[in-house]
């Protein structure tokens, strides 16, 4: 998360997973210190979500998560059903 998003850009970039799962995983990495929620006192209501500093900590360890997935879809010829690691890159 390089910049604070709302809820429905969050569900654009993650369009395999549904809402009810993206907002319990949200609340629990909040619960947890790794993402910050906003909630902004306005009609209609505005919620944003971004990565504290010990989300943006985890940068390397997510990009190597996400390398190691590629070389393993490689491997098995399914790099179609996969999304580009630069696009999940976090600011340094």
């Amino acid at each position: 998360m390089a910049e604070p998003r709302r809820l429905s850009e969050l569900t654009r970039l993650m369009p395999a997973i549904s809402q009810k799962v993206l907002i319990q995983q949200l609340r629990e990495m909040e619960a947890h210190g790794v993402v910050r929620r906003t909630v902004f006192a306005q009609v209609p209501p505005r919620v944003d979500y971004e990565a504290t500093e010990l989300g943006t900590s985890l940068q390397p360890v997510l990009l190597a998560l996400c390398e190691w997935g590629r070389r393993h879809a490689a491997e098995l010829n399914d790099l179609d059903s996969l999304g580009d690691c630069a696009k999940v890159s976090l600011p340094d």
